[in-house]
């Protein structure tokens, strides 16, 4: 990475002598910014345990600590252009919220006004219950923050850059020794800890950033693109950290990306923005309903001996009631697709050609209902949705 500009800090570098003055970087995360501010103490988070599945969604209050992020008609606009247009969010603790958009949608406006980093045209914003434009200091003391583009002293070695974000947080050394240990554990760096940064590959100092963002125990994670430029095995170990870290931790983290397939794979609840708008939120079969075309499908195969056998088959399962269209595949041993309407009948489409299978001796190898995917949800709720003015980041 290219070195920070050197300005005097007041803060000796981790491992260097007193009297020699670490180079202040321009931060490489948000909090940092706001732990070099003098605090008294160090606040201790409770531990909240995670919403269990099925259990119905916690009512919002102001004050409710289960929803550390909330917006209401949050806005940013530049000049004529809408860059965040009215945007109600809230995100749970024990979940991670995928933002999902293209790159200029608004995302990245959006993590900044939560941050304090830019005060919103309108609206309002509770993060932790604290109002970011009022006390942004306070929010990045409580919230780990990783923008897309880590960075980090690449002459410092992982321990000694998370010793020098420890300090700027106020955090006492014998304790930060053992959270440092603790964090270099969870990514998955202890055996690197002590070997120069500017060694390390773009998934370790990605996963070195997740650390950076865990030293101070924040009470939310927010990740701007944390898996850009990673190789595909990097990206699996960075989606199964941040599982890891909402199951052991209960936080919230509040994920935003431009990649379908990894925020359908890593995230309980999914918002779409488009053109500065949030189109739609919810969880993906919630979405698919949503945003579906009123068409459930159920992929089926079976062992057809000749083409006589596959049209028998066929107009037997046509005959089902709710069944629109019955695709075979294009060689024997390919799966088929059935269409059903509404989609709601789709359970009783399975049963039936379960029946019916047993009922004129049919060879059934395998059933299973097929979910929309998020790529398929998304197409269909962009193209629904006019874009009424133009996009930033």
């Amino acid at each position: 990475m290219t070195e920070p500009n050197p300005a005097a800090t007041g803060e000796p570098a981790p491992d260097a002598p007193v009297e020699e003055p670490l180079p202040a970087p321009s931060p490489p995360t948000a909090e940092r910014d706001a732990a070099a501010t003098p605090e008294t103490g160090r606040r201790t988070r409770k531990k909240r345990r995670p919403r269990l599945p099925g259990e119905p969604q916690r009512t919002s209050s102001r004050d409710d600590p289960s929803i550390p992020i909330r917006t209401g008609g949050l806005t940013k606009q530049y000049g004529d252009l809408v860059a965040v247009d009215h945007l109600d969010l809230e995100v749970h603790s024990g979940e991670i919220f995928g933002l999902l958009g293209q790159n200029g949608a608004g995302k990245t406006t959006t993590i900044l006004m939560l941050l304090g980093l830019t005060e919103p045209t309108s609206g309002k914003a509770r993060v932790v219950g604290l109002d970011p434009a009022r006390r942004p200091l306070d929010v990045k003391r409580r919230v780990g923050y990783m923008p897309d583009s880590v960075g980090f002293y690449g002459d410092l070695t992982g321990r000694q850059n998370l010793r020098y974000t420890a300090r700027l947080n106020r955090i006492p050394d014998r304790e930060a020794e053992a959270t440092i240990s603790e964090v270099l554990e969870q990514v998955g760096l202890t055996s690197r800890a002590d070997d120069p940064t500017d060694t390390y590959s773009r998934g370790m100092l990605q996963r070195l950033g997740i650390a950076d963002a865990l030293v101070k125990d924040p009470d939310v994670m927010i990740l701007d693109e944390p898996t850009t430029a990673i190789d595909p095995l990097g990206v699996v170990e960075i989606l199964e950290l941040l599982r890891g870290l909402v199951r052991s931790r209960g936080m919230a983290i509040l994920l935003s990306s431009h990649l379908l397939n990894q925020v359908q794979s890593t995230c309980d609840r999914i918002g779409i923005f488009a053109a500065g708008r949030l189109i739609g939120q919810g969880t993906l079969s919630e979405l698919a309903t949503r945003f579906g075309d009123d068409t459930a499908h159920i992929e089926v195969a079976f062992d057809v001996p000749d083409d006589e056998a596959a049209e028998r088959t066929t107009a037997l399962i046509r005959d089902l009631p709710s069944v629109s269209e019955v695709t075979p595949g294009l060689l024997p041993t390919d799966p088929w697709l059935i269409a059903v309407r509404p989609p709601v009948a789709e359970t009783g489409v399975r049963r039936g050609i379960l029946a019916l299978s047993v009922a004129n001796d049919l060879h059934l190898i395998s059933i299973r209902p097929l979910a929309p995917s998020l790529e398929e949800i998304y197409t269909r709720a962009v193209a629904r949705t006019a874009p009424a003015h133009g996009a930033v980041a």
